[in-house]
């Protein structure tokens, strides 16, 4: 195996194995869901053998994807809680007064979901497109779009962010 594959497989594993451990959110809201179908414990307990399909899906969907996101970021995407490694409690050995500080929290800022408050288009040219769009935190993003003949290229800060072609523009919203 070469050194790209073994470096791509290592990146890879450390992404999706962090998220083995996390508040499990997603199967969270499904057992939610089955103790609200029916009071009785023994109707539960059919009502989450017939189920039992759907939590092999929110389990794999936690360990691989919102356990992962809630890792990295160290909140949880959909209910908010911290992730269980960034508790504070007593531990049997302490290293954070020996690491750099950097590693004592998760790396990535939590993701948020900020709603639009406003958005503007305005044509610049026959070619080019600005679209800006206001949160309602007061934070603005601008896209350009740039259509150089059947390619469209996008934008963000004066960096190639996306390109697409017409035709799948087209297509696209000709689907819809």
């Amino acid at each position: 195996m070469n050194t790209k594959i073994k470096l791509a497989l290592l990146i890879a594993s450390s992404i999706t194995l962090s998220g083995c451990v996390g508040s499990n959110a997603v199967t969270e809201k499904l057992m939610g869901f089955n103790v609200k179908v029916v009071d009785n414990r023994y109707a539960r307990a059919g009502v989450n053998f017939l189920l039992s399909p759907v939590y092999g899906f929110t389990l794999l969907s936690d360990v691989f994807v919102v356990n992962s996101i809630e890792f990295w970021s160290g909140t949880n995407p959909i209910n908010g809680k911290t992730h269980v490694f960034d508790s504070k409690t007593e531990t049997y050995i302490e290293v954070n007064d020996k690491v750099d500080s950097s590693l004592h929290d998760a790396p990535i800022d939590p993701l948020t979901m900020t709603e639009p408050d406003n958005g503007t288009i305005r044509y610049l040219d026959e070619n080019t497109i600005e679209m800006e769009v206001v949160l309602s935190n007061g934070e603005s993003s601008k896209v350009i779009g740039v259509q150089e003949g059947d390619t469209i290229s996008y934008y963000i800060e004066g960096q190639l962010v996306s390109r697409t072609t017409l035709d799948a523009l087209e297509k696209e919203f000709s689907a819809s």
